[in-house]
């Protein structure tokens, strides 16, 4: 009888799994871009459909996170887990959308390596979120932490890489392109760093 009538606290940790879902998916289809530019356009308006439903459950649980007395974890981590897990996918309908606005037609090899770190490391964030239903067991969430940690360190080895080529080329106009787009990828890829020191923040406050 209670159960019908006390707030859904644990339902965050639902918007969580929903967020992510969709931030996997958006990665995925990034990766599809990468490997056909000749669909951009599709791959584009699959992207920017799919960051639209990630908006609605931040705003969503910005909003249950206004009118729930009792929650899980601490108030101000749950804003900004929801809000980390927004900027990767905001990041990534970005450099997608500067792909086409851009008109980009050769992917380069860089961009493709990004693309695989942001769906391994977005996998790696949906295992070690889910994580957080059972935070006394921390064994799994730090482990995939700790993965996506050394992706974040992968992909800065290759924005080094991809500058470096980048700027021994001679069009003045797809160097500023490309780095726009690069500079795009490495925040997003920095989201998911910092969405894991924040995984591992909770572990450490609530252990």
């Amino acid at each position: 009888m209670l159960k019908g009538i006390l707030p859904k606290e644990y339902a965050f940790f639902d918007f969580f799994d929903e967020h992510i879902q969709i931030t996997i998916q958006i990665c995925k289809e990034f990766k599809s871009l990468t490997e056909a530019p000749t669909k951009i356009l599709e791959y584009v308006e699959k992207i920017d459909k799919l960051e639209k439903e990630a908006d609605k459950i931040h705003d969503t649980c910005t909003e249950a996170l206004h009118k729930t007395f009792i929650t899980p974890i601490e108030r101000s981590d749950i804003f900004n887990i929801i809000k980390r897990m927004d900027d990767i996918a905001d990041n990534m309908r970005t450099a997608s959308n500067r792909m086409s606005i851009y008109e980009i037609t050769e992917i380069r090899d860089e961009a493709k390596e990004m693309a695989d770190i942001l769906l391994n490391s977005t996998t790696e964030l949906k295992e070690a979120i889910f994580g957080l239903r059972n935070i006394k067991k921390p064994d799994v969430i730090n482990e995939k932490c700790a993965l996506i940690h050394k992706l974040e360190n992968d992909a800065d080895e290759i924005l080094r890489k991809a500058i470096t080529r980048l700027f021994k080329e001679k069009d003045t106009v797809l160097i500023i392109k490309w780095k726009e787009i690069f500079e795009r990828l490495e925040k997003a890829v920095d989201r998911c760093d910092n969405l894991a020191n924040l995984i591992e923040g909770v572990l450490i406050d609530n252990a």
